[in-house]
């Protein structure tokens, strides 16, 4: 296929030119047109979106943290769509002769499923930190449970990213 290049005589285009190049002030020949594809980067800081860290998205802040304590019940920590950062401890101090059990489930409401589970048997106790990043699609929910007066599972937990990974920063926080 062959080029083809055709000259533009538009004085409305040509000082725009002019006005978003200086170095081009004075220069006097028409502008021209292409039908070559020619890829153009843009670096502006508009065009880069938010460059904030990852780890810094995700920061403990004021107004964006929900703290949590689950002991012997089962507590719902999310149910809106969407990437969740759940970090925290779970303690297991089984007695008698039975076991302790803390555990996180994602659920539809119809069919639970434990995905982390912290357990132990009578005469052991034991705490395990955890810190995850969970992803709920709509109609789903995220739960804590503890099974005994025993045990326990404390945190906190906020919304990372909407259900279509746009980030969601900590509360008073505006990227430049």
């Amino acid at each position: 296929m062959a080029s083809e290049i055709k000259s533009i005589t538009s004085e409305a285009l040509e000082a725009a030119y002019r006005a978003l190049t200086p170095s081009q002030s004075g220069f006097t020949q028409d502008l021209m047109a292409s039908n070559t594809i020619i890829p153009v980067l843009d670096l502006t800081a508009d065009a880069q979106g938010t460059s904030t860290p990852q780890n810094l998205q995700t920061a403990i802040a004021f107004g964006s943290q929900t703290a949590f304590n689950v002991i012997n019940t089962t507590t719902t920590l999310a149910n809106s769509a969407g990437f969740w950062r759940i970090f925290g401890t779970t303690t297991s101090r089984a007695g008698g002769s039975g076991f302790a059990t803390c555990k996180f489930t994602l659920t539809d409401g119809i069919s639970p499923i434990d995905f982390w589970i912290h357990s132990n048997p009578a005469g052991i106790s034991s705490t395990i930190q955890f810190d995850f990043v969970v992803f709920l699609a709509s109609g789903i929910s995220l739960t804590t449970t503890t099974d005994t007066v025993n045990s326990n599972s404390s945190g906190s937990y906020r919304q990372i990213a909407d259900v279509n990974g746009t980030l969601v920063n900590p509360s008073g926080f505006t990227p430049q």
